[in-house]
């Protein structure tokens, strides 16, 4: 931006490949817009260079924003489209055939840029639909494969569960983000099965657990845990790491399938401690998240769920929290393919990502990626266990043609390879690690941790080289108040506020009541 000239209109144009996984046959694009305030447990001082962002102003609540948003989006999915809906803004759609949709914003829609953009559809039929793609480039064949989940098993067949439920009550989360984070976690317990055990978190600045263990669904249980969810209000700093520590430090029975539950706005800058703290209690628990707000911190809430192998959630309004409690208890009340391996068998793969297979959970296709070097045949074999006993479906390669129109494939692998060695990796610090991944974003023109984009402008227009840095204030995401906690500055929680004033209110008695004693000596 250095020869960018004051007034200058500059157009940028980026191309990216995504690759968009259905959830329960429901496909969902995200166009992320503002960066909401952040919670720092680091002082300023102490801060490295790329956190010192965390210190960037925001507008007051309610304030108009200077600045205009506007997005269009071209949906041509190649197959007959079915449903298609915009939950966060006003949009309209404009058909060009079955299979081809134009998204604009509506006239009446005012300033859209203060949430996430969130685009969703449906193709036609009922199935989704799974198989093998291939590619053939010049140097390197890349795959990708998406398996379909097997069929539910009984509720008999279903192991004792156990759910611990880690609620932010932080200050960003005061208002519309709390009461939708109380809506959904009452209707999670209270749809807890007798057999299962649970437990609650509640964490701000600090943490509180609801029993040293984790106790029975019984009807009484979840009357007091409800009891004691509606009591937030919400306050203080967003200290999420010593909440997990202390989720995954509670008793726990070897027999009982553990699952924590992270319900939060995802707004805080130590999302590489939480990732490591996952990543290293992979073998004691299932991690999933639920992002609270208009516009969360989907790199955390993201990143918690693949750094746990588990399944993000994340809830923009009040009116959506029923059906994401709803889809969560789909995803852990339904059989799980576990141990889950894949065999080639005379197909020739490696580089296979991600390095380690999750749990195939209902509803959810199980994709991965790699390379194979000689000719396109042989079979892939994935199997399992499910709660009917044995499971595998194999591949024939050979009735796979490689296309070119698969030719995003190299890119998504080098993705997917990337996240794992740096955005979500506890270890990316590591020299060989940073080699690796500089090298994937060379070859496959990745924007990582050590690789940009750079534009070279060869005509020097600031001659002088001054400029005068402005930090220009962003708007606070729809619904988040002033309340938000941001910076590095920590203020007293709630607790230590009251106790403050009950000081300064015993001072101003006591100095009061000197004063009268002494007008009563002076008058006597």
């Amino acid at each position: 931006v250095a020869n960018v000239m004051p007034g200058d209109v500059v157009h940028i144009e980026l191309h990216y490949t995504e690759l968009i996984i259905p959830t329960e046959g429901t496909y969902e694009f995200v166009y992320p817009t503002v960066v909401g305030p952040r919670y720092s447990n680091q002082p300023e001082a102490a801060a490295s260079e790329t956190d010192q962002w965390v210190k960037s102003p925001y507008l007051r609540q309610e304030s108009p924003p200077p600045t205009h948003f506007n997005i269009s989006a071209t949906l041509s999915a190649g197959i007959p489209l079915q449903e298609l809906s915009c939950p966060s803004h006003e949009v309209n759609a404009i058909w060009e055939g079955k299979s081809v949709a134009r998204v604009s914003l509506e006239n009446s829609e005012g300033f859209g840029g203060n949430r996430d953009f969130i685009l969703r559809y449906r193709l036609a039929g009922r199935e989704i639909q799974s198989g093998l793609i291939l590619y053939e480039g010049e140097d390197e064949n890349f795959f990708l494969l998406m398996v379909q989940p097997p069929e539910r098993i009984k509720l008999a067949d279903i192991p004792p569960r156990e759910y611990i439920f880690i609620l932010d009550v932080s200050g960003s989360m005061h208002g519309f983000p709390l009461e939708t984070a109380k809506t959904l976690v009452r209707d999670l317990i209270s749809n807890l099965r007798q057999t299962d055990k649970f437990n609650v978190i509640l964490f701000s600045g600090g943490s509180s657990v609801m029993a040293p263990s984790s106790i029975p669904a019984t009807r009484e249980n979840i009357l007091q845990a409800v009891q004691l969810i509606e009591a937030q209000r919400g306050g203080g700093g967003t200290e999420l790491a010593p909440a997990l520590n202390r989720a995954l430090s509670l008793p726990r029975d070897d027999s009982t399938s553990r699952t924590v539950l992270i319900i939060t706005d995802g707004l805080i800058s130590a999302e590489r401690d939480v990732f490591k703290l996952i990543h290293d209690n992979l073998d004691t628990a299932n991690f999933f998240s639920f992002g609270i707000g208009t516009s969360v911190n989907r790199y955390l809430i993201e990143g918690m769920a693949k750094a746990g192998l588990g399944e993000p959630f994340v809830v923009t309004g009040p009116g959506e929290a029923p059906g994401a409690a709803e889809r969560f208890r789909n995803y852990v009340q339904s059989p799980v393919l576990t141990k889950v391996k894949v065999k080639y068998r005379g197909f020739e793969a490696y580089d296979v990502e991600p390095s380690s297979l999750p749990d195939l959970f209902a509803q959810r296709p199980l994709v991965f990626f790699g390379k194979w070097r000689g000719g396109p045949g042989g079979q892939i074999e994935v199997s399992g266990k499910s709660g009917n006993g044995k499971y595998a479906q194999a591949f024939q390669v050979s009735e796979t043609k490689p296309l070119p129109a698969n030719s995003a494939l190299p890119y998504l692998w080098a993705r997917s390879r990337v996240a794992r060695l740096s955005d979500f990796n506890s270890r990316r610090d590591n020299p060989e690690t940073q080699e690796e991944v500089t090298s994937l974003g060379l070859k496959y023109s990745l924007l990582t941790p050590y690789t940009s984009f750079i534009a070279v402008l060869e005509v020097i227009r600031n001659r002088e080289g001054q400029g005068t840095d402005v930090d220009q204030p962003l708007p606070l995401p729809e619904h988040v108040t002033d309340l938000a906690v941001g910076g590095y500055a920590a203020g007293p929680e709630p607790e230590m506020m009251l106790l403050l004033a009950i000081g300064f209110f015993v001072l101003s008695a006591s100095f009061l009541h000197r004063r009268r004693l002494a007008g009563l000596r002076e008058r006597g």
